[in-house]
């Protein structure tokens, strides 16, 4: 994978790679929503969470590289996002964390690898921290795990572009395309108070993860990634040189390697 694409201008125009025809596909009812979700070969499990504002179909620089390697890919939509619907309750990362116990359960899956992006790493952890036996490990990039973790915010070109394209991709995959606005205002409420773990709910994580951040991440903070590697038992920590908080559209080649690497650590 050699696409480089650090100012998210090709993301903006076309998006990531369109995903190929799933071997399972469709909607899972549960509490409240339709979970759409989709798998991918076969293997061991690899269940890929997307970020806030985002959808499955971010993954499509990741899919083809995972499945290459011998892993049965699993994608969710988030409730809310992408073709998933969501109910009047608000948004939270138990609730999605919920979602994809039950689109394991529907699948059949006892266990899986979770590689998280931002929105994604926070359910990820949740899982792992709540659901431990259905945890084999975490891929946790780029997201906090209390709202000290995150910076002020500053606008820039990618930022903007990479909105622009979430906007997009709504009206185009929601049950409620014209609701975008209200979408944005119901996450970011989430993100403001959520995820409020302490360090003695960190410490008592028993599954293996690594903490990976860009170099150049726009919305957390370094010293948190450092924080996190440090108090859960066993976790490392990985700086991506040269990007941000989008490293997987950005350079997929280095992302995918990362994954790689961690999913090579964890037993078969």
């Amino acid at each position: 994978m050699s696409t480089q694409d650090d100012d998210l201008s090709h993301f903006h125009a076309y998006g990531a790679p369109p995903l190929p025809p799933a071997d399972i596909e469709g909607w899972l009812e549960h509490d409240g929503a339709r979970i759409w979700h989709a798998s991918y070969g076969d293997g061991p499990p690899v269940i890929l969470l997307h970020g806030g504002l985002g959808h499955a179909g971010n993954w499509g620089y990741q899919l083809n590289d995972l499945r290459a390697a011998g892993y049965r890919v699993v994608l969710v939509d988030s409730r809310g996002h992408g073709r998933s619907t969501r109910d009047d309750r608000p948004y939270s990362y138990e609730l999605m964390a919920s979602d994809v116990l039950a689109v394991m359960d529907r699948l059949g899956l006892d266990k899986a690898r979770f590689v998280g992006w931002s929105d994604g790493a926070c359910i990820a952890l949740v899982l792992a921290a709540q659901y431990p036996a259905r945890a084999e490990g975490v891929f946790f990039f780029a997201c906090n795990m209390d709202p000290s973790g995150t910076k002020e915010m500053e606008p820039s070109t990618a930022l903007d572009r990479c909105f622009a394209r979430h906007r997009q991709d709504y009206a185009a995959l929601s049950a409620t395309p014209d609701s975008f606005e209200p979408f944005v205002a119901a996450v970011s409420e989430m993100m403001r108070t959520q995820p409020n773990y302490s360090a003695s709910d960190l410490s008592a994580i028993d599954v293996p993860t690594v903490v990976v951040l860009g170099e150049h991440d726009e919305f957390i903070r370094p010293d948190h990634a450092a924080y996190l590697a440090r108090t859960i038992p066993g976790a490392t920590l990985t700086i991506l040189p040269g990007v941000s908080h989008f490293a997987p559209l950005q350079r997929p080649a280095l992302f995918n390697r990362a994954v790689l690497d961690f999913l090579g650590t964890l037993p078969s």
